[in-house]
């Protein structure tokens, strides 16, 4: 045996690892070396903070931010009537800003088998809020827009219908029926003031009368009057469990709900939104329903409790 012989003996000997790893390097090919890299595991991508993920029983549900609204504090649209001192001091109580309302606008997304659902579709770029993020963040939780199947719209006010639209005017979900009950969708084809967008969704639109079920085992209308002609929240079932989506049933998870009896100037009846704002919350109370609002602090997901003779919003997050 030659000296080079053996002080390759001797390493192969101490090192057998290193050798074998060696000899399976020098004997790899170039393709094989591509393919490993091709197979590593990319880092995921961190989640969105416009996306919260939770489960209604077996089926996968997001909030998805779409952007926020502001309402000054000076007695023309929360607490119509009402000294402005009141409403702050309810305000300050539940440890709020006295000056400005804060509404979130947060879209509902329920995925169901073959079916994506959409509750209300956002307020797109109008001039009254800080909107437009809805289509982003429906792409962070994984739905392009022409996946979507069918879209629930609690009613007709902008905010809930102004993302139906692309800028172009074109439909932004160009396969999704939408529901709306057939009062509030003749109220909006009769308000004059959304022509292109009734001429665009006429073809996807589907009526149903208040309070129908609308999908079996799924989805059931269930009519809160007072707020528009036809204003619908809906009741999301799985199994045993409920969601029920309240749409513009209650605004503000403070002076909504604390002050259910007070005048709120975006309600079009406002009596009768009134009486259907406190029944709703009793009800929410009595039968411990797992409450999603569209407006209140994002993601929206929560419980009516009462306290102190009065109604709470308490989050889940």
């Amino acid at each position: 045996m030659t000296r080079t012989h053996t002080i390759l003996f001797l390493v192969a000997a101490l090192f057998p690892a290193m050798m074998v790893s060696a000899c399976s390097e020098s004997q790899r090919s170039p393709q094989g070396t591509a393919e490993v890299a091709s197979t590593a595991e990319s880092p995921e991508a961190p989640p969105s903070p416009d996306v919260f993920r939770f489960k209604i029983g077996a089926l996968d549900a997001a909030a998805l931010k779409d952007g926020d609204i502001d309402a000054i504090n000076d007695g023309k649209t929360f607490g119509v009537g009402q000294p402005t001192g009141d409403v702050s001091a309810v305000l300050a109580a539940a440890g709020q800003p006295t000056d400005v309302l804060h509404l979130s606008i947060q879209p509902l997304l329920v995925q169901s088998g073959a079916r994506v659902l959409l509750f209300d579709a956002g307020a797109a770029d109008a001039s009254f809020a800080r909107a437009g993020r809805l289509p982003a963040s429906l792409g962070a939780a994984g739905v392009e827009p022409s996946q979507v199947t069918d879209i629930f719209i609690s009613h007709r006010h902008p905010d809930h219908v102004g993302g139906l639209l692309q800028a172009d005017g074109a439909l932004a979900f160009p396969h999704a029926a939408i529901h709306m009950s057939a009062p509030e969708w003749e109220a909006l084809k009769a308000g004059g003031n959304a022509a292109n967008l009734v001429s665009a969704i006429a073809p996807k639109l589907v009526a149903f009368e208040p309070g129908a079920v609308i999908l079996p085992n799924l989805v059931t209308a269930i009519a809160v009057d007072g707020h528009t002609p036809g204003h619908s929240a809906y009741e999301i079932a799985s199994g045993d469990q409920r969601l029920l989506y309240i749409g513009d049933s209650a605004h503000h998870h403070v002076i909504s709900v604390q002050r259910p009896e007070w005048t709120i100037d975006y309600d079009e009846d406002a009596p009768v939104a009134q009486t259907s704002r406190r029944a709703l919350l009793q009800r929410a109370v009595d039968q411990n329903l797992r409450i999603y609002s569209v407006h209140f602090p994002f993601p929206g997901l929560g419980h009516i409790r009462s306290q102190d003779e009065r109604f709470v919003w308490v989050p889940e997050h």
